[in-house]
């Protein structure tokens, strides 16, 4: 009897169901093979990467073919024609594989057009897009303008910075003569009671400085602008916190790379966020690194590790001789003290920086720590009242001079009552205690603390005579300043807006 074939391509997961569905219908009636695609084809239903089967069925009777197309079709699969003939079938071979040469040439003609075009359109790219920015830039100007009466002209209110009127006036020129119009476009200054917003002119190398100010907050208009002062506050506050030579050097040579290579385009144009964060405060991270590479100088500290630079003030052989150590003293006491109190022992300050043997020593932590905090805590209360001092010029500036009495001499009051008195002891116990009073030295923490429980610790030698009296007041200055701070504005510019409203001047 003869036979006929139905070939087609299934889902692989659904090969299993449906070769046991054939195979129950027809009751074996017929031979089914299947075979795997050797590369994944795109699913035109879900667009996903499909690894196809292939089927080819063969089987005797008409009724049985009919079945097995219908089952095909409930299981979606695809369905193609399969001649009888084996000279048919190689006729068909042959058309398909002409069909796949002509359209692999056509493919490949598309992709060589279309490079070409791609390679013009690369070099036409920066230009499309500044016209673009443009255009985007002069609709969205032109959709807040309104028109005037007669709907023939559009009137704009704008702020302009007073030296630039002269080059909007020639702009707005030179655009009316080009366009044909009849009618010049005129610029005209209006009286307001607005007041008008902050314009900071910035440069590349400041723009990243007055971005770090401004997410604290805009000054408002002819108000100081700390950014020139943060230029060099904000990268030595981190490198006092972050002082290594190796670290920073790193870090400085990262950011001369960005600066040198600042024009090039690939660094410019570039798509990452986090790149292009590093990119815009390149500055800011060169004079990081160079300030953390003088800072590692005076903590003497280089990827973590001391270097000699100069040799050490500290003499152990004259620690050795003194206390005449001997080799069984030396082998039972691994830990040795030095005692600056012994003559030839410390010869003076290293010429810059921590000594290098302080790398050495158990208690080279609590002294490096206690050092850097107590810079910390000078440096920080400069800054602070350094701050606090800038707004006096704007208090002169604006005639708010109520404010210098109940803001700016409150706040000084308070920095300088607590902190500044914090400053003071750390400069006192520097200058009055020395190496050889140093076991007796009272400990500036307990007295600071003890200065707001208004209390005295026997145990803790006072720093001065009438140093408790001292602290009470200084307290009591200070939380009398509090509720100046809080409530002194609020209640004079009440007191004045009252006076206006009863006719009394103010």
């Amino acid at each position: 009897r003869p036979h006929s074939f139905v070939t087609g391509v299934i889902h692989p997961w659904r090969v299993s169901a449906f070769e046991r569905l054939l195979w129950r219908a027809c009751r074996g009636y017929l031979v089914a093979s299947f075979v795997e695609m050797p590369e994944p084809l795109e699913d035109p239903d879900t667009g996903e990467s499909v690894t196809w089967v292939i089927f080819l069925i063969s089987y005797w009777g008409e009724q049985i073919g009919q079945k097995i197309r219908k089952i095909s079709d409930c299981f979606h699969c695809k369905v193609y024609p399969y001649p009888e003939s084996e000279a048919s079938r190689a006729d068909t071979l042959s058309g398909l594989l002409g069909q796949i040469q002509d359209l692999s040439v056509v493919l490949e003609e598309t992709e060589q057009y279309l490079a070409q075009v791609l390679d013009k359109v690369v070099l036409a790219l920066p230009t499309w897009r500044v016209q673009v920015q443009k255009m985007k830039a002069i609709y969205l100007v032109l959709n807040q303008c309104s028109l005037d009466v007669t709907e023939k002209c559009l009137i704009a209110e704008v702020w302009c910075p007073v030296r630039d009127l002269t080059q909007v006036q020639d702009a707005l020129r030179q655009g009316s003569y080009k366009s044909g119009s009849s009618v010049e476009c005129f610029v005209q200054r209006i009286p307001t009671v607005e007041s008008p917003p902050t314009l900071i002119r910035t440069n590349k190398f400041t723009a990243g400085f007055q971005s770090i100010v401004d997410a604290y907050g805009v000054a408002s208009y002819q108000e100081v602008n700390p950014a020139p002062y943060a230029i060099i506050t904000f990268p030595f506050i981190f490198a006092i916190m972050f002082g290594d030579v190796g670290h920073g050097l790193l870090m400085f040579l990262f950011a001369l790379w960005m600066v040198l290579y600042e024009n090039s385009p690939s660094l410019r144009q570039a798509s990452n966020e986090i790149w292009l964060t590093f990119f815009e405060g390149r500055y800011l991270i060169l004079l990081m690194g160079a300030f953390s590479i003088y800072t590692g100088f005076i903590y003497n500290e280089c990827f973590s590790k001391a270097t000699v630079i100069f040799p050490s003030a500290w003499s152990v052989a004259t620690m050795a001789n003194h206390s005449s150590w001997s080799s069984a003293y030396l082998a039972t006491h691994p830990s040795l003290t030095l005692d600056p109190n012994i003559t030839g022992v410390f010869r003076g300050p290293y010429p810059f920086g921590i000594d290098p043997i302080w790398s050495l020593a158990t208690n080279h932590l609590n002294f490096l720590n206690s050092f850097k905090m107590k810079m910390s805590v000078v440096l920080g209360i400069v800054h602070m009242g350094f701050g606090v001092l800038l707004g006096v010029f704007n208090h002169v500036h604006f005639q708010q001079r109520h404010r210098l009495v109940l803001e700016l001499l409150p706040e000084m009051v308070f920095l300088l009552a607590l902190f500044g008195y914090l400053v003071f002891l750390i400069f006192y116990k520097w200058v009055k205690f020395s190496a050889a009073d140093s076991q007796v030295a009272p400990s500036i923490l307990i007295h600071f603390i003890d200065m707001f429980l208004f209390t005295s610790n026997a145990d803790n030698l006072p720093l001065y005579q009438g140093q408790v009296p001292v602290q009470m007041v200084l307290v009591v200055l200070a939380l009398a300043s509090v509720p100046v701070l809080l409530l002194g504005t609020p209640l004079y510019l009440c007191c004045r807006r009252r006076r206006r409203k009863t006719g009394h001047p103010p």
